[in-house]
């Protein structure tokens, strides 16, 4: 998905992860329209304690209560690995059976080093061939790949952060883009109107605030 679009944006799944239960507007209407729910084992007792029932519950599933094994025995999908933390588990039971367009809920809050390790494996989703965006409670989390244009409204706030892309510049951003050297240096830009254009070769990633 592009921008932040004024119609619910539909996605092939959601994945509801076992961070902060989301709060805002826009994730929640999310969820509550999804054709297709996956929650990360952690989620589920709380999807289901809100009268939602999802249609997939992936991990190690050692967090599951005994009621939920006997209830959801035919839609979990119990995956042993440690390589890989139960929301990559997730995306790739996702990607197993064919669905690739995926928005990503509560996957931040709680403990920092599972947020900032979360939003970070949006690139490696986006390199896996994924259409990943991660909607939080504030924004939105945009991995990308050299050009891309957005939907916008001027004055919404937009950070961008380098995972080794270079030659950035923009246009319809308050300040221009350079090389940064640190997650930093692309944060506080601002949009002048309705789309903005960001040019780079490589990879990073983009939070457009609602």
């Amino acid at each position: 998905m592009e921008g932040n679009e004024t119609m619910t944006p539909i996605f092939d799944a959601v994945i509801l992860a076992n961070g902060d239960y989301p709060t805002s507007p826009l994730p929640l209407e999310i969820l509550s329209k999804a054709s297709f729910v996956a929650c990360c084992d952690g989620a589920v007792k709380e999807y289901i304690r809100r009268g939602g029932m999802p249609q997939a519950i992936v991990g190690d599933c050692d967090s599951l209560s005994d009621d939920i094994k006997a209830s959801c025995s035919d839609i979990i999908h119990k995956i042993d690995e440690q390589d890989y933390n139960d929301l990559s588990k997730t995306v790739k039971f996702l990607a197993s059976i064919g669905k690739q367009n995926i928005a990503i809920l509560g996957a931040t809050g709680k403990r920092e080093d599972h947020t900032l390790g979360n939003i970070s494996l949006l690139i490696e989703y986006m390199r896996w061939g994924m259409d990943v965006t991660m909607y939080t409670d504030h924004g939105m989390f945009i991995p990308c790949h050299g050009d891309r244009t957005f939907t916008s409204v001027p004055g919404q706030q937009v950070s961008i952060f380098s995972f080794g892309a270079t030659g950035f510049h923009a246009e319809g951003l308050v300040y221009p883009l350079h090389d940064f050297t640190n997650w930093w240096q692309g944060t506080l830009n601002e949009c002048t109107s309705y789309r903005f254009t960001i040019h780079a070769k490589g990879d990073y990633l983009v939070c457009l605030n609602y």
